[in-house]
């Protein structure tokens, strides 16, 4: 989520001060993603440096108010209408922890399993037991709840392929070959290269 383009989306709407974009920012999101008031001020003077926002005087009660450029009206318009891209290797600590769990001797995979999945039923629980106020609010919350009930159904598939190889962990011992330093060299660079 990026923090830098939902704050320039808002002050797309008219001129804001820190504390009225934090609030800005939770109630347009649900107050589901708590961020902290210097966390505002450092993505705010970045986005002045990079030409996007500029910073106003301060008014009689202190609030300086930041106005976007029309540089970053047009980053706010590009953001809006692209998609979310997902990388190929999202770095997602339970599938690194249970493919590493599932290479080791003597570690029951479905333990771990089992406590996910007591955890992923409670959170699903819980947020089928919220009831969010506003549109935005239950968009996340929905958001939250499908990626949820996903994670239930990925374990229910990693227990599934566990069960297809009940020795997963043989074989898998530390490896006596040693790897290089450096980088290792791409197949296509290696290919082209005359020899």
């Amino acid at each position: 989520m990026s923090v830098r383009q939902s704050l320039l989306a808002i002050l797309d709407q008219g001129p804001c001060y820190g504390y009225q974009l934090r609030h800005e920012f939770d109630r347009r999101t649900g107050s589901t993603w708590q961020l902290n008031v210097g966390q505002i001020y450092n993505t705010l003077e970045r986005l002045e440096r990079d030409g996007l926002v500029d910073r106003g005087e301060a008014d009689d009660q202190g609030h300086v108010y930041w106005r976007i450029t029309d540089a970053g009206s047009a980053e706010v318009a590009s953001w809006l209408s692209s998609p979310v891209v997902r990388g190929p290797a999202a770095r997602d600590e339970l599938a690194i922890k249970l493919a590493v769990a599932a290479t080791l001797p003597g570690v029951d995979a479905g333990a771990l399993i089992r406590a996910q999945r007591t955890e992923s039923q409670t959170r699903v629980k819980s947020l089928r037991d919220a009831s969010p106020n506003g549109l935005a609010a239950s968009l996340i919350a929905d958001a939250m709840l499908f990626t949820a009930e996903a994670e239930l159904r990925w374990l229910d598939r990693v227990e599934q392929r566990l069960a297809e190889h009940p020795h997963h962990a043989i074989g898998v011992e530390l490896s006596a070959e040693r790897p290089k330093r450096g980088r290792p060299v791409k197949r296509a660079a290696r290919a082209a290269t005359p020899t």
